[in-house]
């Protein structure tokens, strides 16, 4: 069971069609699809779900939390609400609109200081929704960093560094209760990513936490095992769920898809929290 990844219709490679035919071809019988900010390719994973496999709709919602005075973004994951709850899509759909801006200002950015980065390229390497990622493998084939991972630092488009820009995002607080009256259960994804950017501690999980957060993303690529470790024992503190999940983003991605996944305890735990869906089963 692999609870986060990522299609076309957000930053990821492969369509959503073809991430579930994947899925089935790993072996994997429980898929989450879990693009950012949208549930644009649920459908059509859903008509391609091959015999016997299960398919959670879900997103990654981009938010906020503010610690001592600044910002730090955060990602929760949503599964199993209601997508037509109106004031929850409405607030996809904003997010939807600032992603995409969002990374042209960081391409405009890398072009102003001379980088040979072209929009344009961008959007054909997208496939799809345009995202950082799609940035980053612009990055990459310009020669300007080795892989996709170094263009997530600060000397380039990692959260604070020379060429990111801003996001405009809701708190997390706001974000929880959202997913919440839609029906449907959230997970605090990479939350100790370090690699990433700024963390928060336990502290702001544990607030997350009586706002209505159902887990925590535990066994994630990014997590080394001290972050895994303290990560279970703070769920464990909290009642929180923990799952485990690749972050697949396609062909480019050094995580392979199932290389991290849930238990079916953890699994069932969510679904049984949640009121505004249910799994999809081919």
């Amino acid at each position: 069971m692999d609870l986060h990844t990522h299609s076309t219709a957000s930053d990821g490679s492969a369509s959503p069609a073809e991430l579930v035919r994947l899925a089935a071809a790993t072996g994997l019988e429980v898929l989450a699809l879990t693009d950012h900010d949208t549930t644009g390719g649920i459908d059509r994973a859903a008509a391609a779900l091959p015999a016997g496999m299960t398919l959670v709709p879900g997103a990654e919602i981009s938010c906020r939390v503010a610690v001592n005075g600044h910002q730090i973004s955060m990602h929760v994951l949503a599964y199993l609400f209601d997508r037509a709850e109106p004031r929850f899509a409405a607030v996809r759909a904003r997010l939807r609109e600032e992603r995409a801006t969002h990374a042209r200002r960081m391409v405009e950015r890398l072009a102003a200081a001379g980088h040979p980065v072209r929009w344009e390229r961008v959007q054909e390497l997208a496939r799809g929704t345009v995202g950082r990622p799609h940035v980053a493998a612009a990055l990459v084939e310009a020669g300007l960093v080795p892989d996709v991972n170094s263009a997530f630092s600060r000397e380039w488009i990692g959260a604070g560094g020379r060429f990111w820009a801003e996001k405009v995002q809701p708190d997390v607080h706001e974000t929880l209760r959202l997913i919440r009256d839609a029906g449907g259960v959230s997970v605090f994804a990479h939350p100790f990513a370090t690699s990433r950017g700024e963390t928060v501690g336990p502290d702001i999980i544990a607030a997350m936490a009586r706002d209505g957060l159902t887990g925590v993303e535990v066994d994630h690529p990014d997590h080394t095992p001290w972050a895994r470790a303290r990560l279970r024992e703070i769920a464990a503190d909290l009642g929180l769920v923990t799952t485990g999940s690749s972050d697949f983003h396609g062909d480019r991605d050094r995580r392979g898809l199932g290389s991290e996944t849930t238990s079916r305890d953890s699994y069932e735990a969510l679904v049984a929290k949640a009121s505004g869906s249910s799994p999809i089963r081919a």
